[in-house]
């Protein structure tokens, strides 16, 4: 039995949504009075967490989003971070909060996303965010996930019926996009560092 890959170009998606956003910001921000805000938190220098923070920031200016990006040193405390977090929830200015995971080992991370405000919460990790995602409710969803069902939809591919395999458990990427694919009538398998012959279900 032969089988054809099919390339899924995100780039390609992605300058297509950013065309999207900007139009939509372009006609809502006269009704609102202001631009959609986005908070963006990072502490510590991890290269590959400073490149994403950047790229958030470039992408936010290219669709007209206001940015409130904040970066902290490795040794900011929790109650630096907790404050910031806080004040954010107050900030009117601000639509939505991220941290930039991981974050310095001192810090609990866990606390501080359950500290932001779950229609404030960028990555749909909030315990509420993610319950409605088990209940198939409408809200926040983890951005990766949500970008792989909407490049899917965006290709007609349908997961209903289909056999999906996730490789990988993560809270940020695994475990929601298992629930997405679910939500979709895909019958899903996850496969993780812990799974036998692990090499098999990544082919």
């Amino acid at each position: 039995m032969s089988s054809i890959a099919q390339l899924l170009d995100g780039k390609a998606l992605a300058q297509k949504m950013q065309a999207e956003l900007a139009t939509q910001v372009q006609s809502l921000t006269p009704r609102y009075g202001r631009p959609p805000g986005l908070a963006v938190l990072m502490i510590g220098d991890n290269p590959a967490s400073a490149a994403y923070v950047r790229n958030k920031e470039k992408a936010c200016a290219a669709v007209g989003i206001a940015s409130f990006g904040k970066h902290f040193p490795t040794a900011a405390t929790q109650a630096e971070i907790s404050d910031t977090i806080a004040q954010l929830n107050q900030d009117d200015r601000v639509d939505g909060i991220l941290v930039q995971l991981p974050l310095p080992d001192h810090l609990d991370s866990v606390a501080l996303l359950n500290q932001i405000h779950p229609d404030k919460d960028a990555d749909g990790l909030h315990p509420m965010n993610l319950g409605r995602l088990v209940r198939t409710e409408p809200g926040l969803r983890s951005c990766t996930p949500y970008g792989v069902m909407r490049l899917l939809e965006d290709y007609q591919l349908n997961p209903a019926g289909k056999t999906a395999v996730v490789v990988g458990r993560s809270i940020l990427v695994g475990k929601p996009i298992t629930l997405m694919l679910l939500d979709a009538n895909a019958t899903v398998t996850i496969a993780h560092s812990r799974t036998p012959n692990l090499a098999i279900w990544q082919r």
